[in-house]
């Protein structure tokens, strides 16, 4: 020990980490638990497929009928991460007329209404917001903006919140959907769960315009294995954690429930307990030793506490 700190060998002695954790892996113990609980990007091959689609759009030219997409998944399986990553690929730029955003996110309304939806859009713009506008005012200031700051993809997140909305207000919404696409010839991009596919399914024109792109729930397998591969080489833990096996898999897709977020939360858990431990290994022990709990159980533990 060296003031309060594990002495570590040679640096090869890290190599079963990527070269940032092997950095972080370094750190007192402290700064390493924050470091396991910040957010982190990791790869998968339907995340780098969503991606290249979503850069594909960020690239097609005007035309009448321009090209929409679909994410569409269980809530906690990755896509904010993925809608996320790509917002930042296309971060705003300033300008000498106006700042520039080429990629507008906006979260649909708990409760769907058209003044909403285009006042969350202004806001998302950073524009000043004075009450009691019209609807057609909201709208021509709205698309006016839109078109000022150059939007080029816009992502509605959370779009199945639309289907919270009276039968009138549903069809109200899906209308605008459709004349934004129609006004702006800029690709939409809708993100939320199989509740939002049916929302959109439920108008012919919709949905031959969206094209789905679904994230299922994680199933054990290869690239089960790859995903848990990722995760322990970026965690800076100073021992390999053995957790890229089809047994180890099925093991933590079915504590987690096969949603990649709530797989994320185990296994950072898991890496507390190993740092906090002195395990230094996501295993069979420090999974244990994790305090996470899976989305039934927390549930189960919920509904007993109101008894």
């Amino acid at each position: 020990m060296v003031n309060g700190e594990v002495e570590l060998g040679e640096p090869e002695d890290l190599d079963h980490l990527h070269e940032i954790a092997q950095r972080a892996a370094r750190l007192p113990a402290d700064e390493r638990v924050r470091y396991v609980r910040a957010d982190r990007w990791i790869g998968y091959t339907r995340a780098a497929g969503a991606l290249e689609r979503l850069e594909e759009l960020v690239e097609w030219p005007a035309k009448q009928r321009m090209p929409n997409l679909l994410l569409v998944g269980p809530t906690n399986n990755g896509k904010s991460m993925i809608i996320e990553k790509f917002r930042r690929g296309h971060l705003p730029a300033s300008r000498p007329d106006a700042e520039q955003i080429p990629v507008l996110v906006v979260q649909m309304p708990s409760e769907p209404s058209v003044v909403r939806f285009y006042t969350a859009l202004l806001a998302a713009m950073g524009a000043p917001l004075r009450p009691r506008r019209r609807i057609a005012e909201l709208e021509q200031v709205a698309l006016n903006l839109l078109r000022r700051v150059g939007v080029r993809v816009l992502v509605i997140d959370e779009l199945h919140n639309v289907l919270a909305g009276r039968g009138d207000v549903r069809r109200e919404f899906l209308n605008l959907l459709r004349f934004l696409g129609n006004e702006l010839k800029i690709p939409l991009v809708g993100v939320g769960t199989r509740e939002a596919y049916l929302a959109i399914r439920s108008d012919d024109q919709l949905e031959n315009r969206f094209q789905p792109l679904v994230l299922p729930r994680w199933e054990p397998g290869g690239e089960a294995c790859s995903l848990l591969a990722s995760f322990a080489a970026s965690f800076p833990l100073r021992r390999p954690s053995p957790i890229a096996a089809v047994e180890m898999a099925e093991y933590l897709l079915a504590r987690s429930e096969g949603t990649i977020g709530e797989l994320a939360a185990l296994l950072t858990d898991a890496a507390v307990a190993a740092i906090e431990s002195g395990e230094e290994a996501i295993n069979r022990r420090t999974l244990l030793m994790a305090t996470y709990s899976g989305p039934t159980e927390r549930r189960r533990l919920f509904e007993r506490e109101l008894l």
